[in-house]
């Protein structure tokens, strides 16, 4: 049977802790960084991060962003990945406890600690960020490098 696309992008994303998070800043100079992650919907990925990253930023002065969620222990030849084009910031105020209320849970089912709202806030040395995704992608099984098929997820 063959699996969908849009499934295959959701195996994806549940089985990956991280994503690549590639940001630019107000020259187009491009950086990357892998940072752990939790979604809500496939449609809003949270993660914490310092506001003086590199990543974090860029984001304050270059919204657009683009990521790869992929599993990097896949054999030579056989690894898939998912593709994402979003635009990022800081998580507001208005949507802190549900973003942190998300991150948290992901957290603790891996095996990490527990977060809340006063981790992030404005007095704390680490933000909430989120990114919210415009257009999904998988790589296209045709033989064409780098081809990529447009899913749906949300």
């Amino acid at each position: 049977m063959v699996e969908r696309p849009e499934d295959v992008a959701r195996t994806i994303i549940e089985a990956s802790r991280y994503m690549v998070l590639a940001t630019a800043d107000t020259n187009g100079r491009p950086w990357s960084s892998p940072v752990y992650f939790a979604h809500a919907g496939y449609t809003r990925f949270y993660w914490v991060s310092s506001p003086e990253a590199v990543h974090s930023r860029n984001i304050a002065t270059r919204s657009d962003v683009g990521i790869a969620i992929f599993d990097s222990t896949a054999p030579i030849g056989t690894g898939q990945g998912v593709y994402l084009r979003a635009r990022a910031d800081e998580v507001s105020d208005d949507e802190r406890d549900q973003g942190i209320e998300v991150f948290s849970r992901r957290s603790q089912a891996h095996g990490g600690v527990a977060w809340i709202t006063a981790d992030v806030q404005r007095c704390a040395e680490l933000r909430l960020y989120r990114a919210l995704v415009d257009e999904h992608s998988i790589l296209a099984k045709d033989g064409r490098p780098d081809h990529r098929n447009v899913v749906r997820l949300a």
